[in-house]
């Protein structure tokens, strides 16, 4: 059996640990448009922190990993196109692969809106890669004297934030929604954050946008100027699906998926941040672009490849992160019944609905979070257990023994 794999992220290397699972001894070729072998993406804004090396980002897996799993790496390569009826996949070098069965394992791509006189901006970039990264580092150099104007208050621009923010004379950050976080927190949470973050040092324009900018000047709709040095493009990512829609795949934002993480092509399975799949809860196909489905999905799809029984269909949205020391873990929709605490030092929201914990929100305090998150996952009947004991404090006594066990099992401590 021959596999190729498109991508060198999470799901790309799930992929092969859940072919090997299966199959010991089939070639497997990996094609990456990265030149880095292995490493978490999560890493990038704390190596600019100072908080890890270039080392330890690179060292997700042994350096001989690839040569210990039987894999052929072709990294700093981009693929051109699949032909889906001869099972070939051509590079952009020339070179044609064939294949058995073949993993799409793209991931996102940045997305930069058009915006006046972006061009004439010389120190700019995205941030969502190593080579993002060290290409930001450098354009701060080493004086603290540069100006950073971030487009962008999610996750991406947040996190880079906190990452240079001892790096630069000052950080802004623009973004048109009303606020921070918007497509992760409702308004309270984040303006919990946003205070930390603030009082941090990091300044913010939210509900409004850049319509112009110059050199080292961006012009805001509202009537505001910023002077900036660098700029950083984080507005936000999209599925990277053009080479499976040109494969035929159903794509429906991301590439279309089943259980088994096949797509609607024959032979051709897709995991990771560029795919959309049913939503547990909703059965709805979404992009679910968080590292621990892109793990599990690409798990899922190696062993099938590979001729195994696997199966995936409980993914959720979820969010695990902190700014400034403030830990935030949220997962779910926020569709339902709310049921909220508060103290100085935390704040949780549960959403309740048809017997069912749907989603929640935890700042500060996250301990034990993951049992809330397994009640989502699995759409746990509340009614089954002792909810009112873990209301405010997640604890595995609300289970049967037999739950118990299950959980212990999954780690969820």
């Amino acid at each position: 059996m021959k596999y190729v794999i498109i991508g060198g992220g999470a799901a790309a290397l799930s992929c092969i640990e859940g072919i090997r699972s299966i199959d010991k001894t089939g070639g497997i070729t990996l094609v990456s448009k990265e030149k880095y072998p292995f490493y978490g993406r999560p890493l990038i804004s704390y190596l600019l922190e100072g908080k890890t090396t270039l080392d330890n980002v690179l060292s997700y897996r042994p350096a001989d990993y690839e040569q210990t799993h039987g894999v052929r790496a072709i990294r700093g390569m981009g693929v051109t196109a699949i032909d889906a009826g001869a099972h070939t996949v051509a590079l952009a070098s020339g070179e044609i692969l064939s294949y058995d069965r073949l993993c799409i394992a793209t991931g996102s791509v940045p997305f930069v809106p058009p915006m006046e006189g972006l061009e004439q901006v010389r120190d700019r970039t995205t941030f969502w890669t190593l080579d993002d990264a060290l290409a930001l580092r450098a354009m701060l150099g080493d004086n603290k004297d540069k100006r950073v104007l971030i487009i962008g208050a999610g996750l991406i621009g947040l996190k880079c934030a906190e990452g240079i923010l001892h790096l630069a004379a000052s950080v802004d950050v623009v973004d048109l929604a009303p606020r921070i976080l918007p497509a992760v927190l409702p308004e309270e949470p984040a303006a919990i954050v946003q205070r930390r973050i603030e009082k941090a040092g990091v300044r913010f324009t939210l509900g409004d946008s850049v319509v112009r900018f110059e050199p080292n000047l961006a012009h805001l709709k509202g009537g505001k100027d910023i002077a900036f040095d660098v700029l950083v493009l984080a507005v936000g990512v999209r599925p990277s699906t053009a080479l499976a829609a040109g494969a035929g795949c159903a794509i429906e934002r991301g590439i279309v998926i089943d259980s088994s993480c096949a797509t609607s092509a024959a032979d051709i399975y897709a995991a990771g941040d560029c795919t959309a799949q049913s939503e547990a809860g909703t059965g709805k196909p979404r992009v679910l672009a968080i590292w621990p489905n892109a793990m599990m999905q690409g798990e899922t799809a190696g062993k099938c490849m590979a001729g195994g029984e696997a199966s995936f269909d409980k993914g959720v949205p979820m969010n695990a992160t902190g700014f400034m020391g403030l830990h935030l873990i949220s997962a779910g929709s926020y569709d339902g019944e709310l049921l909220l605490s508060r103290t100085p030092d935390a704040y949780k929201a549960l959403y309740v609905r048809d017997d069912r914990l749907v989603g929640f929100i935890m700042l500060g305090n996250i301990e034990r979070a993951g049992i809330y998150t397994s009640l989502v996952r699995e759409r746990t009947p509340l009614s089954s257990i002792d909810f009112e004991l873990i209301r405010e404090t997640p604890q595995l006594m609300a289970f049967s023994a037999t739950e118990r066990a299950k959980k212990l099992g999954g780690g969820l401590l």
